[in-house]
């Protein structure tokens, strides 16, 4: 499954699993930038596909017409020197900023539910992941994406921790939302996302299980090149 990059040392995937605001979006993307590997942020996939759905008035629970807008939309991931590292495009246009608004982090999580729309997005992450060794953040990424994924990590947090991140996020952003309707929010996620019959949130079996709530993004990130770098000797 893996594919010889341009880099002196080809490393092996990197799949890092987790909940809602535990930080592994940030930290998949500072290990890929330590590391000069491809990030691929999946989350971001599924919140376009929920962006395109609010657009064009599908339900989010309707796993067949979602398949079929997926078929109508073309959505791109790519890499970007922004903040997030990566810019996606939803029929050519970057929609990047859009796919953080309200509405669309409400809808997520029951978009991603939807077995239909797994299929397709699961396939197109393989297919990224085919040409050259990635850095890849999900919930579903050790386990089903990329299982033979030799590094393999599941990054956690507290819900109290985790709600203050996301606060962090969307007071920096200039959104606000009720301290209480946000801990809400992050724990109706935490359910569709450990409970849905497809592909829930689970740590993968081999998985480096972290801790965050009482680390920094800097400390997460030195603990897994450490840990990806004594792997890739002992390997080599």
């Amino acid at each position: 499954m893996q594919a010889r990059s341009h880099h002196p040392v080809t490393l092996p995937h990197i799949a890092i699993d987790g909940p809602v605001a535990s930080g592994k979006s940030t930290v998949a993307l500072m290990v890929a930038r330590r590391l000069n590997l491809l990030y691929v942020d999946t989350g971001a996939m599924y919140r376009a596909v929920a962006l395109a759905a609010l657009r064009d008035g599908v339900e989010l629970d309707d796993g067949e017409a979602l398949a079929e807008l997926l078929q109508r939309h073309r959505i791109d991931l790519e890499p970007s020197a922004e903040a997030r590292g990566y810019a996606v495009h939803l029929d050519g246009a970057d929609v990047t900023a859009r796919l953080f608004h309200g509405a669309v982090t409400a809808a997520v999580s029951t978009v991603a539910a939807q077995p239909q729309v797994r299929r397709v997005l699961v396939e197109r992450q393989r297919e990224i992941a085919r040409h050259r060794a990635v850095v890849m953040a999900g919930r579903d990424i050790g386990t089903v994406v990329l299982p033979g994924a030799p590094f393999k990590v599941f990054l956690t947090a507290s819900v109290a921790e985790r709600v203050r991140r996301r606060w962090e996020e969307m007071q920096a952003a200039g959104s606000t939302i009720d301290a209480q309707a946000l801990r809400a929010e992050v724990e109706r996620r935490d359910h569709t996302d450990t409970t849905r019959v497809d592909s829930p949130l689970v740590p993968a079996q081999g998985a480096l299980v972290l801790d965050s709530s009482a680390l920094r993004a800097e400390e997460v990130v030195e603990r897994i090149v450490s840990w990806v770098a004594s792997g890739a000797a002992a390997g080599a």
